[in-house]
Protein backbone atom coordinates (compact mmCIF):
# COMPACT_ATOMS: atom_id res chain seq x y z
CA UNK A 1 0.00 0.00 0.00
CA UNK A 2 0.77 3.37 -1.08
CA UNK A 3 1.34 5.61 2.07
CA UNK A 4 2.03 9.52 2.86
CA UNK A 5 3.28 8.17 6.38
CA UNK A 6 3.48 5.52 8.38
CA UNK A 7 2.00 7.15 11.47
CA UNK A 8 -0.57 9.84 11.55
CA UNK A 9 -1.00 10.93 15.12
CA UNK A 10 -4.66 12.99 15.78
CA UNK A 11 -3.73 15.46 18.31
CA UNK A 12 -0.45 17.41 19.38
CA UNK A 13 -0.30 18.00 23.01
CA UNK A 14 2.13 16.07 25.00
CA UNK A 15 0.67 12.24 24.08
CA UNK A 16 0.68 13.08 19.96
CA UNK A 17 4.11 14.93 20.32
CA UNK A 18 6.16 12.39 22.73
CA UNK A 19 4.32 9.64 20.44
CA UNK A 20 5.34 11.28 16.82
CA UNK A 21 9.14 11.86 18.40
CA UNK A 22 9.51 8.08 19.94
CA UNK A 23 8.37 6.91 16.78
CA UNK A 24 10.12 9.14 14.14
CA UNK A 25 13.30 7.92 16.86
CA UNK A 26 12.60 4.16 15.17
CA UNK A 27 12.97 5.81 11.62
CA UNK A 28 9.38 5.83 10.81
CA UNK A 29 7.35 8.90 9.18
CA UNK A 30 5.05 11.23 11.00
CA UNK A 31 2.72 13.52 10.59
CA UNK A 32 0.96 15.38 13.34
CA UNK A 33 -2.55 17.22 12.95
CA UNK A 34 -3.93 19.32 15.71
CA UNK A 35 -7.03 21.92 15.20
CA UNK A 36 -5.15 24.27 17.29
CA UNK A 37 -1.52 25.34 17.15
CA UNK A 38 2.04 25.44 19.28
CA UNK A 39 1.75 26.32 23.00
CA UNK A 40 -1.23 24.21 23.76
CA UNK A 41 -2.14 24.75 27.99
CA UNK A 42 -4.28 22.50 30.06
CA UNK A 43 -5.17 23.18 33.53
CA UNK A 44 -3.33 20.45 35.55
CA UNK A 45 -0.61 20.79 38.65
CA UNK A 46 2.15 20.93 35.91
CA UNK A 47 4.32 19.06 38.75
CA UNK A 48 6.80 16.40 37.09
CA UNK A 49 7.89 13.93 39.07
CA UNK A 50 11.80 12.39 39.05
CA UNK A 51 10.31 9.67 36.99
CA UNK A 52 8.61 12.01 34.08
CA UNK A 53 11.82 13.70 33.90
CA UNK A 54 13.43 10.92 33.06
CA UNK A 55 11.19 9.58 30.37
CA UNK A 56 11.03 13.41 29.23
CA UNK A 57 14.91 13.23 28.53
CA UNK A 58 14.84 9.72 27.38
CA UNK A 59 12.52 11.85 24.22
CA UNK A 60 15.57 13.86 23.96
CA UNK A 61 13.38 16.81 25.65
CA UNK A 62 15.25 18.78 28.62
CA UNK A 63 13.65 21.58 30.45
CA UNK A 64 15.78 24.82 30.70
CA UNK A 65 16.55 25.47 34.11
CA UNK A 66 15.15 29.09 33.94
CA UNK A 67 11.44 27.58 32.00
CA UNK A 68 10.99 25.63 35.39
CA UNK A 69 11.66 25.08 39.05
CA UNK A 70 12.85 21.98 40.72
CA UNK A 71 11.40 20.40 43.97
CA UNK A 72 12.73 17.95 45.96
CA UNK A 73 9.86 15.93 47.41
CA UNK A 74 6.51 15.60 48.31
CA UNK A 75 4.52 16.78 51.18
CA UNK A 76 1.38 16.49 52.95
CA UNK A 77 -0.96 18.83 54.76
CA UNK A 78 -4.08 18.01 56.53
CA UNK A 79 -5.69 17.23 59.49
CA UNK A 80 -3.45 19.39 61.89
CA UNK A 81 -0.26 17.29 60.78
CA UNK A 82 2.51 17.42 57.80
CA UNK A 83 4.23 14.70 56.42
CA UNK A 84 7.05 15.27 53.97
CA UNK A 85 9.53 12.69 52.12
CA UNK A 86 12.50 13.89 49.72
CA UNK A 87 12.84 11.81 46.43
CA UNK A 88 14.85 8.70 45.92
CA UNK A 89 16.58 9.87 43.16
CA UNK A 90 17.03 13.06 40.97
CA UNK A 91 14.35 16.19 41.78
CA UNK A 92 10.98 17.05 40.15
CA UNK A 93 10.12 19.33 37.83
CA UNK A 94 7.66 22.50 38.08
CA UNK A 95 7.34 23.40 34.29
CA UNK A 96 4.17 25.31 32.78
CA UNK A 97 2.56 23.09 30.41
CA UNK A 98 2.99 26.04 27.85
CA UNK A 99 6.59 25.81 28.12
CA UNK A 100 6.85 21.82 27.93
CA UNK A 101 4.89 21.76 24.56
CA UNK A 102 6.95 24.58 23.00
CA UNK A 103 9.26 21.88 23.92
CA UNK A 104 7.82 18.64 22.89
CA UNK A 105 6.95 20.59 19.37
CA UNK A 106 10.77 21.76 18.87
CA UNK A 107 12.23 18.40 19.42
CA UNK A 108 9.14 17.14 17.14
CA UNK A 109 10.02 19.34 13.93
CA UNK A 110 13.73 18.90 14.59
CA UNK A 111 13.48 15.23 14.04
CA UNK A 112 11.37 16.00 10.80
CA UNK A 113 8.04 15.28 12.26
CA UNK A 114 5.41 17.16 9.91
CA UNK A 115 3.84 19.25 12.41
CA UNK A 116 -0.08 20.05 10.86
CA UNK A 117 -1.47 23.13 13.25
CA UNK A 118 -4.67 23.98 12.73
CA UNK A 119 -5.52 20.98 10.81
CA UNK A 120 -8.87 19.07 11.75
CA UNK A 121 -9.41 15.74 11.45
CA UNK A 122 -12.67 14.60 10.62
CA UNK A 123 -12.86 10.91 10.53
CA UNK A 124 -10.96 7.46 9.92
CA UNK A 125 -11.13 5.87 6.38
CA UNK A 126 -9.89 2.42 5.30
CA UNK A 127 -6.01 3.11 5.23
CA UNK A 128 -5.88 6.79 7.26
CA UNK A 129 -7.41 9.27 8.27
CA UNK A 130 -10.19 12.40 6.62
CA UNK A 131 -7.84 15.48 7.01
CA UNK A 132 -8.87 19.19 5.65
CA UNK A 133 -11.27 17.95 3.06
CA UNK A 134 -8.55 14.76 2.09
CA UNK A 135 -7.57 11.19 2.69
CA UNK A 136 -3.82 11.00 4.20
CA UNK A 137 -3.18 7.15 3.81
CA UNK A 138 -0.61 5.79 6.99
CA UNK A 139 0.38 2.30 7.97
CA UNK A 140 -1.40 3.52 11.31
CA UNK A 141 -3.11 6.08 13.17
CA UNK A 142 -2.84 7.05 16.93
CA UNK A 143 -5.55 8.94 18.60
CA UNK A 144 -3.75 11.26 21.63
CA UNK A 145 -6.67 13.46 21.19
CA UNK A 146 -7.76 13.78 25.09
CA UNK A 147 -10.59 12.23 26.96
CA UNK A 148 -12.97 13.35 24.93
CA UNK A 149 -11.37 11.28 21.81
CA UNK A 150 -12.92 11.07 18.39
CA UNK A 151 -10.64 8.67 17.36
CA UNK A 152 -11.60 6.27 20.30
CA UNK A 153 -15.06 6.53 19.06
CA UNK A 154 -14.57 5.83 15.28
CA UNK A 155 -12.04 3.30 16.42
CA UNK A 156 -14.45 1.52 18.25
CA UNK A 157 -12.67 1.30 21.23
CA UNK A 158 -15.03 3.58 23.70
CA UNK A 159 -15.89 0.55 25.92
CA UNK A 160 -14.94 1.10 29.72
CA UNK A 161 -13.89 -1.32 32.48
CA UNK A 162 -14.14 1.58 34.54
CA UNK A 163 -14.96 5.72 34.11
CA UNK A 164 -14.79 8.11 37.22
CA UNK A 165 -14.95 12.03 37.16
CA UNK A 166 -13.36 14.14 39.21
CA UNK A 167 -12.99 18.28 37.93
CA UNK A 168 -9.88 20.58 38.76
CA UNK A 169 -9.44 24.26 38.68
CA UNK A 170 -6.01 25.75 38.12
CA UNK A 171 -4.54 29.19 38.62
CA UNK A 172 -1.32 30.82 39.03
CA UNK A 173 -0.26 33.38 41.65
CA UNK A 174 2.99 35.58 41.44
CA UNK A 175 4.67 34.55 44.68
CA UNK A 176 8.00 33.29 45.39
CA UNK A 177 7.91 29.32 46.50
CA UNK A 178 7.61 28.69 50.13
CA UNK A 179 8.87 25.43 50.03
CA UNK A 180 11.00 22.94 48.66
CA UNK A 181 8.31 20.52 48.42
CA UNK A 182 5.25 20.40 45.74
CA UNK A 183 2.58 20.35 48.35
CA UNK A 184 -0.58 18.65 48.82
CA UNK A 185 -3.03 20.09 51.25
CA UNK A 186 -6.32 17.38 51.94
CA UNK A 187 -9.29 18.61 53.77
CA UNK A 188 -10.16 18.38 56.93
CA UNK A 189 -12.53 15.99 58.35
CA UNK A 190 -15.20 18.62 59.18
CA UNK A 191 -15.44 20.18 55.76
CA UNK A 192 -18.64 18.66 53.51
CA UNK A 193 -16.20 19.17 50.24
CA UNK A 194 -13.65 16.49 49.85
CA UNK A 195 -11.11 18.30 47.63
CA UNK A 196 -7.35 18.74 47.81
CA UNK A 197 -5.07 21.29 46.26
CA UNK A 198 -1.72 21.23 45.19
CA UNK A 199 1.07 23.62 44.68
CA UNK A 200 3.51 23.03 42.54
CA UNK A 201 6.68 25.70 42.55
CA UNK A 202 6.59 26.74 38.61
CA UNK A 203 9.54 29.54 38.57
CA UNK A 204 11.43 31.77 40.68
CA UNK A 205 8.04 33.82 41.45
CA UNK A 206 5.32 31.87 40.81
CA UNK A 207 3.63 29.27 42.00
CA UNK A 208 0.70 26.64 40.37
CA UNK A 209 -2.25 26.38 42.48
CA UNK A 210 -4.62 23.52 41.60
CA UNK A 211 -8.12 22.61 43.28
CA UNK A 212 -9.55 18.94 42.69
CA UNK A 213 -12.82 17.89 43.78
CA UNK A 214 -16.18 16.14 43.08
CA UNK A 215 -18.12 19.08 42.90
CA UNK A 216 -18.15 20.96 39.54
CA UNK A 217 -19.26 23.46 41.09
CA UNK A 218 -16.16 24.27 43.33
CA UNK A 219 -13.88 26.87 42.27
CA UNK A 220 -10.52 27.74 43.80
CA UNK A 221 -11.55 31.00 45.60
CA UNK A 222 -14.27 28.98 47.50
CA UNK A 223 -12.31 26.17 48.24
CA UNK A 224 -9.25 28.17 49.79
CA UNK A 225 -10.79 29.27 52.85
CA UNK A 226 -11.25 25.53 53.76
CA UNK A 227 -7.08 25.72 53.86
CA UNK A 228 -6.09 29.06 56.02
CA UNK A 229 -2.86 28.17 55.79
CA UNK A 230 -2.82 28.16 52.26
CA UNK A 231 -4.98 30.75 51.94
CA UNK A 232 -2.94 33.18 54.25
CA UNK A 233 0.16 32.64 51.91
CA UNK A 234 -1.44 33.80 48.80
CA UNK A 235 -3.91 36.22 50.61
CA UNK A 236 -2.00 39.34 48.91
CA UNK A 237 -0.44 37.54 45.91
CA UNK A 238 -1.53 38.55 42.39
CA UNK A 239 -2.98 36.27 40.36
CA UNK A 240 -0.71 35.83 37.18
CA UNK A 241 -2.93 33.63 35.15
CA UNK A 242 -7.06 33.23 34.76
CA UNK A 243 -8.57 29.91 36.41
CA UNK A 244 -8.88 27.25 34.20
CA UNK A 245 -10.81 24.01 34.54
CA UNK A 246 -10.47 20.03 33.47
CA UNK A 247 -12.24 16.76 33.89
CA UNK A 248 -9.37 14.46 35.63
CA UNK A 249 -10.35 10.40 35.44
CA UNK A 250 -9.96 7.19 36.02
CA UNK A 251 -10.41 5.59 32.83
CA UNK A 252 -9.36 2.14 31.89
CA UNK A 253 -10.43 0.79 28.98
CA UNK A 254 -11.34 -2.70 27.55
CA UNK A 255 -8.95 -2.60 24.59
CA UNK A 256 -6.59 0.03 23.79
CA UNK A 257 -5.51 -0.80 19.80
CA UNK A 258 -7.26 -2.24 16.80
CA UNK A 259 -4.73 -3.77 14.33
CA UNK A 260 -4.27 -0.15 12.52
CA UNK A 261 -5.34 1.88 15.25
CA UNK A 262 -3.39 2.63 18.54
CA UNK A 263 -4.52 5.41 21.84
CA UNK A 264 -2.25 6.66 24.01
CA UNK A 265 -2.44 9.31 26.68
CA UNK A 266 -5.77 10.49 27.89
CA UNK A 267 -7.57 8.76 24.60
CA UNK A 268 -6.00 5.48 25.75
CA UNK A 269 -7.35 5.70 29.28
CA UNK A 270 -6.09 7.68 32.63
CA UNK A 271 -5.16 7.66 36.38
CA UNK A 272 -6.85 9.89 38.60
CA UNK A 273 -4.67 13.35 38.41
CA UNK A 274 -3.96 12.74 42.13
CA UNK A 275 -0.75 10.79 41.42
CA UNK A 276 0.70 13.80 39.50
CA UNK A 277 1.75 10.86 36.90
CA UNK A 278 -0.50 11.62 33.97
CA UNK A 279 2.73 12.47 31.90
CA UNK A 280 5.27 10.31 33.32
CA UNK A 281 2.55 7.66 32.04
CA UNK A 282 1.98 8.93 28.74
CA UNK A 283 5.97 9.56 27.97
CA UNK A 284 5.89 5.67 28.51
CA UNK A 285 3.22 4.73 26.77
CA UNK A 286 4.70 6.61 23.62
CA UNK A 287 7.71 4.71 23.29
CA UNK A 288 6.15 1.65 24.27
CA UNK A 289 4.11 2.35 21.41
CA UNK A 290 7.04 2.82 19.11
CA UNK A 291 9.09 -0.07 19.99
CA UNK A 292 5.80 -2.23 18.73
CA UNK A 293 5.22 -0.92 15.97
CA UNK A 294 6.04 -3.84 13.02
CA UNK A 295 7.15 -1.75 9.70
CA UNK A 296 6.31 -5.57 7.91
CA UNK A 297 3.17 -5.65 5.46
CA UNK A 298 1.00 -9.11 5.77
CA UNK A 299 -0.16 -10.79 2.46
CA UNK A 300 -2.99 -8.97 1.92
CA UNK A 301 -1.14 -5.72 1.85
CA UNK A 302 -2.38 -4.28 4.92
CA UNK A 303 -0.42 -2.39 8.13
CA UNK A 304 1.11 -5.22 10.54
CA UNK A 305 -0.40 -5.59 14.39
CA UNK A 306 0.04 -3.56 16.99
CA UNK A 307 0.97 -6.85 18.75
CA UNK A 308 2.24 -6.37 22.00
CA UNK A 309 1.04 -2.42 22.85
CA UNK A 310 -1.94 -3.41 24.41
CA UNK A 311 -0.17 -5.59 26.95
CA UNK A 312 2.47 -3.02 27.50
CA UNK A 313 -0.11 -0.59 28.10
CA UNK A 314 -1.80 -2.39 30.62
CA UNK A 315 1.69 -3.38 32.49
CA UNK A 316 2.25 0.33 32.38
CA UNK A 317 -0.66 1.79 34.06
CA UNK A 318 -0.61 -0.98 37.09
CA UNK A 319 1.50 1.00 39.25
CA UNK A 320 0.14 4.77 38.83
CA UNK A 321 -3.45 3.20 39.08
CA UNK A 322 -2.68 1.29 42.65
CA UNK A 323 -1.09 5.15 43.96
CA UNK A 324 -4.68 6.59 42.82
CA UNK A 325 -7.05 3.81 44.34
CA UNK A 326 -4.60 4.69 47.54
CA UNK A 327 -5.17 8.07 47.33
CA UNK A 328 -8.52 8.19 46.55
CA UNK A 329 -9.51 6.35 49.27
CA UNK A 330 -8.57 8.65 51.44
CA UNK A 331 -10.43 11.37 49.37
CA UNK A 332 -13.62 9.46 49.76
CA UNK A 333 -13.42 8.55 53.81
CA UNK A 334 -12.86 11.37 56.24
CA UNK A 335 -12.22 8.99 59.44
CA UNK A 336 -9.31 7.33 56.70
CA UNK A 337 -7.76 10.28 55.62
CA UNK A 338 -6.98 11.51 58.93
CA UNK A 339 -5.99 8.07 60.19
CA UNK A 340 -3.88 7.86 57.43
CA UNK A 341 -2.30 11.39 57.30
CA UNK A 342 -1.37 11.09 61.11
CA UNK A 343 0.21 8.05 60.69
CA UNK A 344 2.76 9.20 57.68
CA UNK A 345 3.55 11.99 59.81
CA UNK A 346 4.18 9.53 62.98
CA UNK A 347 6.19 7.26 60.37
CA UNK A 348 8.44 9.38 58.14
CA UNK A 349 9.84 6.37 56.75
CA UNK A 350 6.53 5.01 55.78
CA UNK A 351 5.78 8.25 54.03
CA UNK A 352 9.40 7.69 52.16
CA UNK A 353 8.81 4.25 50.99
CA UNK A 354 5.32 5.34 49.57
CA UNK A 355 7.02 8.15 47.88
CA UNK A 356 9.51 5.49 46.14
CA UNK A 357 6.82 3.50 45.14
CA UNK A 358 5.29 6.68 43.55
CA UNK A 359 8.05 7.72 41.29
CA UNK A 360 9.10 3.60 40.47
CA UNK A 361 12.35 3.28 42.71
CA UNK A 362 10.64 0.58 44.83
CA UNK A 363 8.40 -2.18 43.31
CA UNK A 364 4.55 -3.00 44.98
CA UNK A 365 5.91 -5.92 46.18
CA UNK A 366 8.79 -4.27 47.79
CA UNK A 367 6.46 -1.78 49.60
CA UNK A 368 4.49 -4.41 51.90
CA UNK A 369 6.39 -3.74 54.44
CA UNK A 370 5.72 -0.07 55.04
CA UNK A 371 1.97 -0.93 53.81
CA UNK A 372 1.21 -3.17 56.90
CA UNK A 373 3.54 -0.39 58.93
CA UNK A 374 0.71 2.29 57.99
CA UNK A 375 -1.79 -0.54 58.28
CA UNK A 376 -0.71 -0.75 61.79
CA UNK A 377 -0.32 2.81 61.87
CA UNK A 378 -4.26 3.27 61.04
CA UNK A 379 -5.12 0.68 63.61
CA UNK A 380 -3.06 2.57 66.49
CA UNK A 381 -3.31 6.31 65.93
CA UNK A 382 -6.08 8.29 67.45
Amino acid sequence: MSVDFDLFVVGGGPAGLATAIAAAGQGFSVAVADAWGPGIGKACGEGLMPDSVQALSALGVSVPAECGRAFEGIRFLGCGVTADARFPFGQGLGVRRTVLHELLSAEAARRGVSLLWGARVTGLTAHGVECEGRVIRSRWTVGADGGQSSVRRWAGLDACHRDEHRYGFRRHYRIAPWSEFMELYWGEEKQTEACQIYVTPVGPEEVCVALISRNPQLRLDQALPMFPELAGRLRDAEASSLERGAVTASRQLKRVCTNRVALVGDASGSVDAITGEGLCLTFHQARALARCLDPELDTRGEAGSLAGYAEEHGRLRRRPALMADLLLMMDQRAWLRRRALHALSARQGTFSGMVAMHVGALRPAEFAAHFLALGWGLLTCA
